[in-house]
């Protein structure tokens, strides 16, 4: 069995963060849907997903950088 601390705290992130959108998406929508009904659900939906756009941009970037460092160090 390996122990690699580190690749265990970035996959504990990577799957906290995935938990986290998908409790925001399947909570807050569904709340929304309860209290206001479909068409309101629906249009928090879509601005959910129009704030989700941003967040996913500056994380690709931020792994492009990653990966342009990673890949240019000489070895």
């Amino acid at each position: 069995m390996k122990r690699d601390l580190r690749d265990y705290a970035k996959n504990t992130n990577v799957r906290l963060g995935i938990g986290a959108v998908i409790l925001l998406f399947i909570i807050g929508t569904g709340l929304i849907y309860l209290i206001y009904g479909p068409g309101a659900a629906a249009f928090g939906f879509i601005c959910l997903l129009g704030g989700l756009i941003p967040i996913t941009l500056i994380f690709l970037a931020l792994y492009a950088i990653d990966w342009i460092v990673k890949n240019a160090r000489p070895k």
